[in-house]
């Protein structure tokens, strides 16, 4: 069929526009070229949080086809890519996929233990059998304890050395939901399970759809929702949560799948996960980092998995944390902000392979990342803007973050 001019002038608009299929990137292509302005018909929700990257949500995350665009741009199998704000593990996933080794540093536990179970190598068998096991004696355990406040307490009474925050559990969950959680929580403990650690992501996953919240707040809610309100999320009148087993049952199925389906692209290549604050750490040496550092005075991350930091009574470090929304985003807290960024990357550079790149992502409205540069003596190769229109629900506002492309040395 022969297209007009005008036809061919618009379908030709249409190309240009055409979102940035990451498979099809190499080292050739042009960062001019690329288009990563997915909207959410084009990048839904499900591609966004394949296979393991939703083993329990994360706000604040970089999607994963972000990642990998950077990934095949800049790095090569065997090669190694650091990340020294590893949050939830999405860098280190993608990169294993690609077969290049990752390392990623994060100073929350939490993060720490999330990145490390969606990165784990497993027997499929056995972790259907350990999950269905811990559920089974689960179920078994919670019919024979009628009392399930005295049960409450005869659990913690067993509880290993570390203690739970009961305090906050007592506020935050109802009477049956919190005897439900415990109950599987000293079954972990107790069962000698392989994959421990990956049912306490089940758990903790579970710990925070059940807490008493709205449905439409889960993120940061600030006080408990202890009677019916009107739901935004299902438009109509709805009560909070009083169980959890549900929960258990329902995300140990979708984790079963998700382990697998990521089980079948997973690869050898080396991934290392360390618990630590990265302005002090001392890094290995890399060939270069894919990063998204956290944005001032945006997110408290430790707060947005207290409830995981209260079960587990993991070691909470959130006076460590680098922009928290605590400190707000004033002139002062921006300074600051900035200063300890470029300490970070100041440690990235002293261990970076000559001719490293270095990604960053970031949502930078205060116009820090310049000085940061300056102040680093690193090259900007380029500066990538995207437009985060894809967002659905009470959060569907849109924002721009800026990818920033640095080399190291002048």
């Amino acid at each position: 069929m022969q297209l007009t001019r005008a036809e061919r002038r618009s379908r030709s608009y249409q190309a240009e526009l055409r979102p940035t299929d990451p498979n099809k990137v190499t080292s050739k292509t042009k960062l001019e070229s690329l288009n990563l302005n997915w909207t959410e018909r084009q990048l839904p929700e499900k591609l966004r949080t394949k296979h393991v990257h939703r083993l329990h949500p994360y706000l604040g995350k970089f999607i994963p086809q972000l990642v990998e665009v950077f990934l095949r741009k800049f790095f090569k199998s065997g090669q190694t890519v650091l990340d020294p704000f590893s949050g939830s593990g999405t860098m280190l996933v993608q990169a294993n996929e690609l077969r290049i080794n990752s390392i990623g540093y994060d100073v929350s536990a939490f993060n720490v233990l999330l990145s490390k179970v969606k990165t784990a190598q497993y027997n499929i068998q056995k972790v259907r059998e350990e999950i269905g096991d811990i559920l089974s004696k689960t179920r078994t355990t919670l019919r024979k304890d009628q009392q399930t406040s005295m049960f409450v307490e005869e659990a913690l009474a067993s509880y290993r050395a570390t203690p739970v925050d009961l305090d906050y559990l007592k506020r935050w969950y109802a009477p049956q939901a919190l005897s439900e959680l415990l109950c599987y929580l000293t079954l972990i403990e107790s069962g000698g399970y392989e994959y421990g650690d990956l049912l306490k992501v089940i758990l903790c996953r579970s710990a925070r759809s059940a807490r008493l919240t709205t449905h439409f707040d889960l993120d940061f809610p600030k006080e408990p929702q202890t009677t019916a309100y009107w739901c935004y999320k299902h438009s109509r009148e709805c009560s909070p949560t009083t169980e959890a087993f549900k929960f258990l049952e329902r995300y140990s199925v979708d984790t079963v799948s998700r382990i697998e389906e990521f089980s079948r692209v997973r690869t050898d290549a080396a991934i290392d996960v360390v618990h630590s604050d990265s302005r002090v750490a001392i890094f290995p040496s890399h060939n270069g980092v894919v990063t998204s550092p956290p944005y001032v005075g945006l997110i408290d991350y430790h707060e947005q998995h207290a409830y995981a930091y209260a079960l587990l009574g993991l070691h909470d470090k959130r006076e460590q944390e680098i922009g928290p929304a605590a400190n707000g985003s004033s002139q002062k807290a921006r300074e600051k902000y900035k200063k300890e960024i470029t300490e970070v990357f100041r440690r990235v550079l002293d261990s970076i392979l000559p001719g490293g790149k270095i990604v960053v992502v970031a949502n930078d409205k205060a116009n820090l990342y310049g000085d940061i540069a300056d102040e680093l003596g690193v090259k900007v190769q380029g500066v990538v803007q995207r437009h985060v229109n894809r967002r659905t629900g009470r959060r569907s506002n849109d924002f721009f973050e800026s990818i920033f492309i640095w080399h190291a040395g002048r």
